[in-house]
């Protein structure tokens, strides 16, 4: 499956036999309270820096009609963001994932975040829907 960008995600998702929740973790580029004037400096230059969750979403995949529609709606629900981490969430027998489900899988992402964990299981995308890989 070639995800080149949000929109590919979306027709991917769509294209599943089960049906497709799509948990979204909005956040923004922050320097930890104890950092060194280096990183002050690499922040400032639009380096370095942690990753803070803002907000999070969850839709049907087949609710989101593409990403500019996703951008509208975060904006109207709060703060800029800058990654926007997405994860798929399979239903089951063709019925959507139970809602204690999604949120529990919701508070495992902000979790790995917040934590610095290992976000390679994530999807990640900028604010213009381009992917963007973590080193």
């Amino acid at each position: 499956m070639d995800i080149h960008d949000f929109n590919a995600l979306l027709v991917a998702a769509c294209q599943q036999a089960e049906p497709q929740h799509l948990l979204l973790v909005f956040t923004k580029a922050v320097l930890h309270d104890d950092h060194q004037p280096q990183e002050a400096e690499r922040f400032a230059r639009g380096e370095g820096g942690i990753l803070l969750p803002i907000m999070c979403l969850d839709r049907a995949a087949s609710e989101l009609v593409d990403f500019a529609s996703l951008q509208a709606e975060s904006a109207r629900m709060g703060e800029p963001w800058q990654i926007v981490f997405v994860a798929c969430l399979d239903g089951k027998a063709g019925r959507p994932p139970a809602a204690a489900d999604i949120e529990a899988a919701l508070k495992r992402m902000i979790q790995t975040i917040q934590t610095g964990g290992d976000v390679s299981r994530y999807l990640a995308f900028d604010t213009g829907g381009e992917p963007v890989r973590f080193h």
